[in-house]
Parts: C-alpha cells; structure tokens; sequence
C-alpha cells in the first residue's frame, strides 16, 4: 500500500505540473522526460497538428507536422485535440538473451485524443511515450464507424532539425541494405534508410529510426526543398500503395535517440522498450553460440553451392567440419547448397536434400559430437512458394534435431515485384518468425527488412543481416569494405538490432578476386568479435586457416551473451572500445577497433569489480602490422589489472585489440 501511494502522488504531482503549462497556452500540451530534461510538446497551429522536442531548453526538433495521407483524404487539419490523458512506467524486464541482462523500462506518456471537427468525425491518439535518452510516437486509430478498411498513402510525419547536422545514412534504394554509410549534411540527403544517425553542431548525438514494425512498410525519410527538415516516405507495395490496413491499428513508433555522446547510442534500449513483451512462454530452446562454416570456402571458389565434384555440403566434408567444431566447442556448422534447386536458383525444394548430403548420418553424428547442424533456406525472393512449404521444411529440421535456420532473399524484388522492406516483404518475414517459433526453430534472417525491435516479442529471431557484411570482402569489385566501415556500422546499422556480419577471417589472401579482400588486420578480425554484437555470430574463415593460430583462442573463448556492456571511448567513423561481461561468469571481454589510421588509447578499467584482480590476456596488433602491407602479426601477452587500471592500446592502421579479462 505504501508504494501504491508514493505511486499516486508522484503521478498527481506531475498532473499539477503540467496544468501549470496548461493554463499558459490551452491549445498546446507538454510531457517531460523522467529527469525533466527532454520536454516534448504538441498543438494545433494553422498547418496543422505539430509537435515539437527540447532537451534542456534548447529544441532538438523544431515544430514538425504530424498526421497521416489517405486514399482519398489527409487526416491533420480540422482537428480538435478532445483530451489527453497521462501515466508514467518505471519497471525492469528481463531479456532472453542480449548485451546486459536487465533493461529499465522508464517513461512519461502522453496520449493526445485527437478527433476532426466536421465531415466523417474521424478519431485517432497520438501515443507519446518520453524517456531520458529520447522519445518514441505512434499513431493508433481505435475501431470506429466512419473509419474501417483504410488505404494509406503516405505519413506527413515529420523530423524537423533546426540546424544543418551532420548525418550517417545510406538511400532508400540501396538493395538489401548493404551499403556504405556516407557523412553528409541532412540537406545533402536523397531519401534514406533509417536508422539515421546524426551528429549535432552543438555535440549531442541522435539516431532517428522506428520500433516494432508490424503489418506496415518501413520508414524512410527525405530532406524537404533541400534543408534538414525531414519528411517520412514509407515504402510503396508495387501498385504504389504504402499500408492496407483497417481499424483498430496502430502504426510503428517513431523513435528518436537523444544522447551526450556517440558511446551512449550504443547504449540507449529505447527501442526495445516500444516493443511489446516475449510472447514464447518457454523460451529454454532459445539458445545463443557461435558457429562455423563451410561459406567462406564457397566464396573462395574451393567449393560450390550446387552439386558436382567441389560440392560444398557433402557428407564427408560437413562431418569433417562437425569434428572441427567439436573439438573448439563451437555450437555448430552451417551448411548452405544442401537442398535441391541451386542449379537454377527457381526451383528450391526445402524438404529435400541432395544425394550427396546424408542429412539423418550428418545430424546423428553432430548430436554424438554435442554441436549441431544449422540449417540453411535461400529463397531467391520467392516467398510464395516459401511459406506454401514451409511447415514441412521446419518440420523436416525438427526430425533430424535442427533448430537454427538461416533464410535468404537473394534477388531483387520479393515474387519479382514487391520491395523487401514494404508491407508485403514486413508481413512475410513476420510469418516465418512465428511459424518457425511454433516449431522451435531459431531465425537468422538474411536479405531483411531493417530490424525493429521485433527480438523482444519474438527472441527467436537471433540475429538478421541487412549490412554490407564481410561476405563484400570476398567477392566485391570494389576491392571490400574500406577501413573505417566496422567503425561506422556500430551507430548506425547496429542501433538497429543484432548484426550478422561474419567476423574472423584469418587469411587474407583472395583466390577468387586477387584484388579484393579484408582490409583489416588480423586483431581488428578479432576485435570485431566483441564490437559487433550478435547472438549467433560466425566465424567466417575456412577451418584450415584457423588451425595452429594461437590467436585463435580469443574466437573459441569469447561469447556471444552477455550480462553488462560499457562503451569506454568512441568517435563515429574513427575508433570505438566496447567490453562486454559474459552472462555465465564473471569475465570480461574487450575489443578495440580503429580505421585506416594507426592511434594510440587509453582505456580505463573502472567497470571491473572493486577491490579484486584480473589476469588480462591481451591479443594486440604485433610488430608493422599494418592492414594493407602485413595485416597478419599478433601479439599476445598477459598481465594483472583491476579496476584502477588505465589500458594503454596501441592501434595499428585498420588495427585492432582483443583483450580477455579472468576474475582472479
């Protein structure tokens, strides 16, 4: 009862606050962030509702319209705000899996009751919820007579900055998200992705993206006449048509990252938190690991995805990996060109293997070997015939002992005519993650819309792709992924969720593409295993190349769960530091990354435990290493630190520092 009250008086002193600001201006109401700091107001001016976003006084948004276009009409002008209500949440949950193990879930809400003054009376709510580090909207149109089956057009939702930031983006239109993050003025932009990251004239840091995308197209944002007011565009089904849809429903949340520092980005669970709670009741079989596999040897050209004398999946040559997983407690082998249809790319069979790959002696000799085979669906884009079988294909999995599933999407438009991240392609992949939770199948999506948060409600989507991963080292003509590319991805793609982004490549040496390759150093490859967080990561090299490397071991040992991250120093584009604390013990592991520049770090220790020591294994960029000319040398060396320790890194040109920290 005693917590009840304090609750209720907190709830009614920040009621009387906010009719103070009530009474100054009826037309216009504010809700403010816990720490008072973010203040997030909305009204009703001349063009329409708008809404408008400060942090200590200073506006972070200046007034930006709200409202939604319809077939045959626009919902934002006319309109009466009939009330608005209040609440505040402040509780703790606990992730499956993920970088810390508990997240705060702290906010103000405000719910605006909007309804037009004449024609239809049409009613929607504009649901605010403002945290510490930024805010999140969305619109929710309840059910209602003169509103049912609704055609969508497009937001009139916008991102007005007062200032012309710097900004991290990628456009609209680059093909399953694997682009380069290119730094340029707002107004500078075409239409782009989000997220957009964004640095401030003033040194704040924002991220603009969306939570919980659901039965909707993604969002896309273009700078209006040139400036750095921003305009939603959703993505269009192939008839130009942004959402069907009909009431009651609600739109993503609009979400904007609000931080001091680029580190803080990394830390910011916003968007998690506007996503709804796990909804599989037993989630034991959910199980995060790292794997191998026999991918990098195909983009090598040593074997090949359809059959013929260099098969990759042969029986003979997945067992051999399986004994090589085994004996490095690697969690299991993925295995792609298993199934019937690579010949052609039109005619997968998900539920038939080739005849060279014995699918029930593979997976009783993986069980033998405690690792399991991962299983692989590239479907070409065609997404009709997927889901016609795709009950079958994970009850086929589910015989034999298979729980991870990676699915692609490989080739231009889904069914040859609709975009991967519009409503068809967002409802698509929604049916895979819920089928393949009803069969206990883990998904890792590759050619995805970009993630949302949807790992939250559904925590066996592990991990997606939707970058331009180190796959473009092996087979880009462009020469590969420049040196500052994993600095950059970080904040910007990696704000999104998980990444799949395969670090590990141990040789640098291209056999297919001489003049393309890795361009980092062999302990930046290490380093990345931390940096990029992944719950199913890959170590992307062919197994020979790993054998007898002695810096090998920071791979085998370094998880991919963890109980606690911390972002010791950061600068978008030039270098990051992050460690990670592993979810079953008390170690810690941390990597260090840098661009084409060589630098010098000073890393501060003080997120160990107090008063106790550690033995810090440190893999470091050896003697001339150097990405371009000698990318190979490591060295390894071991000392005592505690949390009074300031680390000094030394960081070779697209170099790295890998360093394992044991609880003495």
């Amino acid at each position: 009862m005693k917590k009840f009250i304090i609750r209720f008086l907190s709830v009614f002193l920040l009621l009387l606050g906010t009719a103070n600001v009530f009474s100054q201006n009826p037309k216009n109401y504010s809700v403010k962030s816990p720490d008072a700091k973010l203040n997030f107001e909305i009204g009703i001016s001349e063009t329409g509702l708008y809404y408008q976003v400060s942090k200590n006084g200073k506006l972070v948004l200046a007034p930006s319209l709200l409202g939604l276009k319809l077939k045959n009409s626009e919902i934002h002008k006319n309109i009466e705000i009939k009330e608005v209500k209040y609440a505040e949440a402040d509780d703790t949950w606990q992730p499956i899996w993920g970088e810390e193990t508990q997240i705060r879930n702290q906010y103000h809400q405000m719910l605006v009751y909007v309804q037009e003054k004449t024609n239809l009376k049409r009613k929607f709510i504009v649901n605010i919820k403002v945290f510490n580090d930024g805010f999140g909207f969305r619109y929710e149109f309840p059910e209602q007579k003169n509103m049912k089956d609704i055609v969508i057009m497009d937001e009139l939702t916008e991102f007005n900055f007062p200032e012309d930031h710097q900004a991290w983006s990628i456009p609209y239109q680059t093909e399953f998200y694997e682009g380069l993050f290119k730094k340029e003025p707002l107004s500078k932009k075409d239409t782009i992705s989000t997220p957009v990251t964004i640095e401030t004239k003033s040194g704040q840091f924002l991220a603009l993206h969306e939570a919980n995308l659901t039965d909707y197209a993604a969002m896309n944002v273009y700078p209006d006449k040139k400036s750095s007011h921003l305009k939603v565009y959703l993505t269009p089904w192939s008839t130009g048509e942004k959402v069907f849809t009909k009431t009651p429903f609600q739109t993503p949340w609009r979400t904007l990252i609000i931080a001091d520092s680029a580190g803080d980005l990394l830390l910011s669970r916003l968007m998690l938190n506007l996503n709804d709670p796990n909804t599989i009741k037993d989630a034991s079989w959910i199980k995060p690991g790292r794997y191998i596999g026999i991918w990098w040897g195909m983009h090598m050209k040593k074997y090949t995805w359809e059959p013929g004398p260099n098969h990759g999946a042969k029986t003979e040559n997945v067992l051999r990996y399986i004994d090589f997983a085994a004996s490095h407690k690697f969690a299991g082998v993925l295995v792609e060109g298993w199934n019937i249809g690579w010949e052609d790319w039109k005619s997968f069979e998900f539920d038939k293997p080739y005849p060279d790959f014995d699918i029930k002696k593979i997976t009783d000799y993986a069980k033998q070997k405690n690792v399991e085979l991962i299983g692989h669906h590239e479907t070409g884009g065609n997404t009709l015939k997927y889901e016609s079988q795709l009950k079958d294909a994970f009850k086929l999995y589910r015989k034999y002992g298979v729980t991870t599933v990676k699915t692609g999407y490989v080739g231009g438009l889904l069914d040859g005519k609709e975009q991967h991240s519009g409503q068809y392609g967002v409802r698509h992949y929604r049916k895979v993650i819920e089928t393949a939770a009803q069969y206990k199948i883990m998904i890792d999506n590759h050619e995805p819309v970009m993630p949302s948060g949807l790992q939250r409600t559904f925590p066996n989507l592990m991990t997606q792709e939707g970058v331009r991963g180190q796959e473009w080292d092996a087979w880009s003509k462009d020469g590969g992924n420049p040196a500052e590319h994993t600095t950059i991805i970080p904040f910007t793609r990696g704000l999104a969720g998980p990444i799949d982004f395969t670090p590990g490549t141990f040789n640098f040496t291209n056999t297919a593409l001489p003049d393309t390759k890795v361009h980092t150093t062999l302990a930046k490859q290490l380093a990345l295993s931390v940096i990029m967080y992944s719950p199913l990561q890959m170590a992307s090299d062919m197994i020979e190349n790993y054998e007898n490397n002695p810096a090998f071991e920071f791979i085998t040992s370094c998880p991919v769960n963890w109980s606690k991250t911390v972002v010791p120093n950061a600068k978008i584009g030039e270098y990051v530091t992050i460690a990670r604390k592993d979810k079953d013990s008390e170690n810690w592991y941390l990597g260090s990354i840098t661009n084409a520049d060589s630098r010098q770090l000073n890393v501060p220790l003080n997120f160990l435990n107090k008063n106790v020591k550690y033995k810090a294994k440190i893999f470091k960029d050896g003697k001339d290493a150097d990405f371009e000319k000698n990318p190979y040398p490591v060295e390894i060396l071991e000392m005592e630190v505690n949390s009074d320790t300031v680390l000094p890194i030394s960081l070779a040109r697209s170099g790295g520092t890998a360093v394992i920290l044991v609880k003495l």
